[in-house]
């Protein structure tokens, strides 16, 4: 099941011009800097921009091709604004309701009272949206989207309002929700950590266009794109909890590269977990060290380099069939003689759990 978009829009100053393909499943990031079109992508996936020759279908369910068009009131979605956009004169309970009268009973897959529970609002039902929080109000927000039972969720920066508390308040409750409830979103943003810890497929958007889509592991990694040039890049893992070590309070998590051990985290044997490793934080050899304090270290395949400015190189690598990224300089790869195909080993200094 996928999700097909083809639309071309002329705006002075401004064209979009796309050609997406994305799984109807997981959370799909638009990502790319301000001005670039994301928002403009969504709105026209939504109806609510109208391109003429356009096409949109969404798993088996086409809302746009040739003089067909469904308005965007019989779209079945969710919209989040990056305002929560509440009614003011209505409690959170009343917000949360308004929705409903336009989907029949028999069409209701996530119930009222569910949506409350995902996003953590039962105690805020009867106030008005001047009594709540920022995080409280876009929480309800996402209720209230998610209250309506649609077949496509589209989120516009609904973080981006919020300073980092808040941020931290409600990543949880997303991350949450998107494990629970099988709904494909389109999320918006410009935040390389909101993709991070969010994101199953990413698509790069760069003025009106987009320059590259695939799964988010591997465009993180792919060294023809920016992402990997940056100072934060980055690749992502999915591990598994192996078990613990109770005597030195750790925890160890396999991944088909090796196992990582990072301190001891509440987390079940045999989940799942998403890490995040920094490029900065990998260093390279020839041969496995003894005598050292990092833990994590992990036989590894040159793919490729290429530079990053004039005193580094970044280098990817793979580890049991996993892209990892590390960021050396030029002096430090020209003693190793690093290059495509050469064996080496990974070490991590460091490595973050994302969920």
């Amino acid at each position: 099941m996928t999700i097909e978009a083809r639309f071309r829009l002329d705006r002075p100053g401004f064209t979009l011009d796309v050609d997406l393909r994305a799984p109807a499943q997981g959370v799909t990031a638009l990502f790319g800097p301000s001005g670039c079109g994301k928002t403009t992508l969504l709105r026209a996936i939504a109806g609510l921009e109208r391109c003429g020759d356009g096409f949109l279908k969404v798993g088996d369910m086409i809302w746009q091709e040739e003089r067909h068009f469904v308005p965007p009131h019989r779209r079945p979605l969710g919209y989040v604004f990056q305002e929560a956009s509440l009614f003011a004169h209505l409690t959170v309970r009343r917000n949360l309701e308004y929705g409903l009268r336009r989907v029949p009973q028999t069409e209701r897959k996530v119930s009222l009272d569910e949506a409350i529970e995902l996003l953590g609002i039962g105690h805020l039902l009867e106030r008005k949206p001047d009594r709540l929080s920022g995080g409280e109000r876009q929480r309800v927000a996402i209720a209230r989207a998610l209250a309506v039972s649609p077949k496509l969720l589209l989120m516009d920066e609904p973080l981006a309002a919020l300073d980092l508390t808040r941020k931290q308040e409600i990543l949880p409750y997303l991350e949450s929700l998107y494990k629970e409830l099988d709904i494909p979103v389109i999320y918006v943003t410009h935040s390389s950590d909101e993709v991070a810890r969010l994101g199953d497929y990413l698509v790069l958007m760069e003025a009106g266009g987009i320059r590259a889509m695939g799964a988010i592991s591997d465009m993180l990694t792919r060294l023809d794109l920016p992402l990997a040039q940056g100072r934060d890049a980055e690749a992502l893992i999915q591990a598994t909890v192996a078990g613990h070590d109770e005597r030195y309070d750790l925890t160890h998590l396999d991944f088909p590269g090796g196992r990582f051990t990072v301190t001891r985290k509440d987390l079940p044997v045999g989940g799942a977990v998403r890490l995040r490793v920094a490029a900065r934080d990998i260093s390279l050899t020839l041969e496995r060290q003894s005598g050292t304090s990092i833990l994590n270290i992990f036989p590894a395949t040159i793919e490729e380099i290429v530079p990053a400015g004039s005193a580094q190189v970044t280098v990817r690598l793979a580890a049991g069939g996993v892209s990892l990224l590390a960021r050396v300089t030029r002096r430090s790869a020209a003693l190793l003689d690093l290059k495509p195909g050469k064996p080496v080993y990974a070490q991590a200094k460091s490595v973050a759990l994302l969920s």
